[in-house]
């Protein structure tokens, strides 16, 4: 019977020198230098941060997701998952270690589906870090629903005409390529008439019409990006991984990347556990520490068994995407891992701001940007709500209806058969009475 829940000495090794690492040597970027993980590295900011991705090489611990052969180690999803626990902890470290949304799934799915000419022209200078890209898939009109959108992909001699709005196009305003999912074919079913194509960035008629920022950030000065693509043109070679093929691209793509983004999310919310505690032993109010009062205490607890619950599973999820080798049989546990991560962050940073009293809602502790993080999570890569009638669809395969009057667990008629199964005994029983 193979069951461990401990990770191999050598690994471990590698993980706890990153737990320290982002500590002292990254975590510091994000106060430095926020909001510009994803602006090109020029000037001072390529001096301090080329030596640290020099560092995390050495240790190899440099995209890890991806092979030997482009750069990576090959580690599965379980391996990831320990690492991204750490990483969730500062906005700068997945790109300090080459591993950052959206440019790790699109590295993978460019070295799973991409031309040779592809990766050399994309994958390469993405994975040494020195180019960003963009995932255009979402629509305005359209946001969680695929088979309505309407950006179109037309043949014209050996060129792709490209047509259409997309919404949420992240880091598309410093990205050197996009990745763009258009409809080839609108007479088949859309799981089969989409495709997927690789555009730079320069394409005359990308037009980005505003940079849509989250809550907080100044108007048209964020990172998600209204695009209107108005008569793009692309040769045939810029088609990725085949005509029609955008779909099956696309869950190659989410699956893993969902449970990097929950790994991460648990390191941060643990942050969240660590700064909770500290507060509750250190604040006196009331005649006794903040830790000896019983709502914080049930803050904390609360806290500490949804954060453990959640890694667990989210632990299992990757360990079985991992043996399994199939996002599809996986994909139950994938949406659900998905359905429950928004709330763990939500419910920790929350209370941990509680516990902070005034201090916890100002600028100067990151709680409301922990909380805010956390209403995104229950949007991006689809609405929470979504995920959980995926999850159900998939429970309700695995059970039947019953044909009978009454439930199959109805007591009556199961202490019926239950009497019939051992009547001799109880015959007996009675006899001897």
């Amino acid at each position: 019977m193979a069951w461990d829940f401990e990770t191999d000495p050598e690994y471990q090794e590698l993980l706890d020198w990153a737990d320290e690492f982002v500590g002292t040597e990254v975590e510091p970027l994000d106060l430095v230098w926020p909001h510009e993980q994803f602006v090109p590295l020029d000037g001072m900011r390529r001096k301090a941060i080329d030596p640290l991705k020099e560092e995390v090489r050495r240790h190899g611990l440099w995209a890890t997701h991806l092979g030997p052969e482009l750069g990576g180690q090959g580690h599965g999803q379980l391996k990831l998952a320990l690492l991204n626990e750490i990483l969730g902890r500062s906005s700068w470290a997945p790109v300090v270690f080459g591993c950052q949304a959206p440019d790790t799934g699109n590295a993978e799915i460019i070295a799973h589906f991409g031309t040779e000419a592809q990766k050399q022209r994309y994958l390469r200078p993405l994975l040494d870090g020195e180019i960003f890209s963009s995932y255009s898939m979402t629509e305005p009109h359209a946001g969680a629903d695929p088979t309505q959108f309407t950006t179109r992909a037309t043949r014209d001699g050996d060129d792709w005409i490209i047509n259409g709005w997309k919404y949420f196009s992240s880091n598309a305003a410093t990205a050197s390529f996009l990745i763009v999912m258009a409809v080839t074919n609108p007479d088949v079913c859309a799981y089969k008439g989409m495709s997927m194509f690789l555009v730079p960035a320069d394409t005359p008629g990308i037009q980005i019409e505003r940079n849509v920022g989250l809550y907080g950030e100044p108007m048209n000065g964020g990172s998600h990006a209204l695009i209107h693509y108005n008569d793009v043109r692309v040769p045939a070679e810029a088609l990725l991984g085949g005509e029609g093929q955008a779909f099956a691209i696309a869950q190659t793509r989410l699956g893993g990347g969902r449970i990097h983004h929950a790994m991460r999310t648990i390191g941060l919310a643990q942050k969240a556990i660590d700064m909770m505690c500290e507060r509750a032993l250190s604040r006196v109010t009331a005649g006794s520490a903040l830790s000896d009062k019983q709502f914080v205490q049930g803050y904390i607890a609360d806290s500490y068994a949804q954060l453990k619950q959640f890694r667990l599973f989210v632990l299992h999820t990757a360990w079985e995407v991992d043996k399994y080798q199939d996002y599809k049989k996986v994909r139950k546990d994938i949406a659900a891992v998905k359905v429950v991560m928004p709330a763990v962050l939500h419910d920790i940073a929350w209370r941990a701001m509680q516990v902070h009293g005034a201090l916890g809602v100002t600028n100067e502790m990151p709680f409301f940007t922990m909380i805010h993080g956390a209403a995104v999570m229950g949007l991006a890569d689809g609405p929470t709500e979504v995920h959980k009638s995926t999850v159900a669809r998939q429970v309700l395969r695995d059970h039947t209806a019953t044909d009978d009057m009454w439930p199959s667990e109805w007591i009556p008629k199961k202490q019926a058969a239950a009497r019939e199964k051992y009547a001799e005994f109880i015959e007996h029983e009675v006899g001897n009475q």
